[in-house]
């Protein structure tokens, strides 16, 4: 070791010596644990619920971030909320993490198991459990997705809007607090869950507005449904989500508009939104995704930067809200609203803006995606996206931009050489700059991705450390021993 003097280098070595040891000492006492319990997790949920095979164990330590992956020790698959809770109780009695997954479709490092342990798959807990048309709500478990909801509700005139573009579950969707492309107009899952079941680490089951009940609004006691909302599974595990359903509009319309520049683009979303029109989606695109589309779905719009719009109502508003949009868009500049009308045309349209991840993958073939996500107030969205443009032309990224701009929320899709050290050192730079911008305009380091591994620092910097210690004192009252997916979210507190 250069520049240690003997006796530095031996207390060094001793440190090394020592970590290594506790190390051994974890990992040997984990193996036991583990070696103990299998038997008992084998009991619950059957020989097939449990799975510590290396392929299984590394497909569930892993979701589409850049994060390695952190497979978990086992990997069980129960049925029912029943099993899901005598699970834990198994897990808490042995001080083994618990890790909830999904689909796998997370974007910040979630549901890496960075401390080993069980995951809990949830995809055989797939039923649609209580559908109340006449109410406007439906109870799913967590392994049913925002398609297959949809597809189930295709006859009854009623459809769930949340659309974060991954066939996600709706139950990791209320995790992470997921939105996507309708929040503009029908909010994110903080708005549309009404009721949740969770599972606590020590395996107590918990309704967080009461059991079977799902009104629109309460003002009764703390505001416990929200608490696990957007919680990455720290708080508990999510087994049933209530979520409120919307009538499917009486007529729908898409239309793309051009503009020529991003100061263009994203001033008339700003405009559009203060005239009071009700949009259900306003999609920002520059000119490095829209060409990025254009080439990966085959489309032929102008390569400058471009806005997705689509409308919702009845016919006689469809016409109010497009005329004034249009009015908006030429005022700025924007070109004639190209059309889609029927529905093959629309979804076609937004199932290329939904594969703007892999779009802007092609651009670079081998090389790796990051998706990182900021918001920040409406009036602040202008700045910060030419801001953002600039700064990537300055350092020379490849990082095209897609927005949810009707929210103040858009993505960075950085696309990195994984060979390449320097670039990657050079868009963590990049990342963390992006986030700062955002919290320096009164924003938030993220819009919807979610805090996970990636982002514990930058939270710490939104909102202080105040509001950190009152985050750790909840988890400390839930999760007294920091078994529910451990790391997430909240840095270990210093001693």
């Amino acid at each position: 070791m250069f520049g240690l003097t003997p006796s530095r280098q031996l207390r060094s070595h001793w440190r090394c010596l020592l970590q290594c040891r506790s190390f051994r000492a974890e990992n040997t006492a984990r193996s036991a644990a583990l070696d103990s319990v299998l038997s008992a997790l084998r009991s619950i949920c059957g020989e097939d619920g449990v799975s510590s095979g290396e392929t299984v164990r590394e497909q569930h330590g892993k979701d589409e971030s850049v994060h390695r992956c952190c497979p978990p020790d086992v990997v069980v698959f129960p049925h029912c909320v029943e099993e899901v809770s005598a699970l834990a109780k198994v897990c808490h009695n042995h001080g083994l993490p618990i890790i909830p997954f999904g689909t796998g479709t997370g974007l910040e490092g979630g549901v890496g198991a960075v401390k080993g342990g069980v995951c809990f798959s949830l995809r055989n807990m797939d039923q649609v459990l209580d559908l109340h048309q006449e109410d406007f709500d439906v109870t799913v478990e967590p392994g049913v997705t925002r398609k297959a909801l949809n597809a189930y509700l295709r006859e009854t005139g009623l459809w769930f809007p949340v659309d974060p573009g991954a066939d996600a579950s709706l139950c990791g969707m209320a995790a992470t607090s997921a939105s996507g492309t309708n929040a503009v107009r029908y909010g994110t899952m903080r708005e549309n869950v009404l009721n949740l079941e969770v599972v606590l680490a020590d395996g107590t089951i918990v309704h967080t507005a009461g059991k079977g009940r799902r009104p629109r609004k309460t003002s009764a006691g703390y505001n416990l449904t929200n608490l696990f909302v957007g919680s990455e599974g720290t708080l508990g595990i999510i087994t049933k989500t209530t979520l409120r359903l919307y009538g499917i509009p009486e007529a729908m319309v898409s239309a793309v508009c051009s503009f020529p520049s991003v100061q263009a683009a994203v001033d008339s979303t700003v405009q559009v939104l203060q005239a009071g029109v009700p949009i259900a989606r306003i999609e920002f695109l520059d000119e490095v995704m829209i060409d990025a589309c254009n080439r990966f779905s085959s489309l032929s719009y102008p390569v400058t930067p471009t806005l997705f719009l689509e409308f919702h109502g009845s016919e006689r508003s469809l016409e109010e809200q497009v005329n004034t949009t249009e009015d908006i868009t030429q005022s700025n500049g924007g070109s004639d609203f190209q059309w889609a009308r029927d529905a093959e045309t629309r979804n076609s349209l937004w199932k290329a803006r939904h594969d703007a991840w892999y779009a802007a993958l092609a651009l670079r073939p081998g090389c790796k995606a990051y998706a990182t996500d900021v918001c920040v107030p409406l009036s602040r969205l202008p700045q910060i996206i030419v801001e953002t443009k600039e700064d990537l032309i300055e350092n020379r990224l490849t990082g095209p931009i897609a927005g949810h701009v009707g929210d103040g929320n858009f993505h960075c899709l950085m696309v990195v050489d994984p060979s390449d050290p320097e670039e990657q050192h050079r868009v963590h730079l990049f990342t963390e700059r992006l986030a700062r911008r955002a919290l320096a305009m009164d924003g938030t380091c993220t819009g919807e991705h979610g805090v996970g591994l990636g982002k514990r620092a930058l939270l710490c910097e939104e909102v202080g450390h105040t509001a950190i210690h009152v985050m750790h004192g909840l988890k400390d009252a839930l999760d007294p021993k920091n078994l529910m997916n451990p790391g997430k979210v909240l840095q270990p507190r210093e001693p």
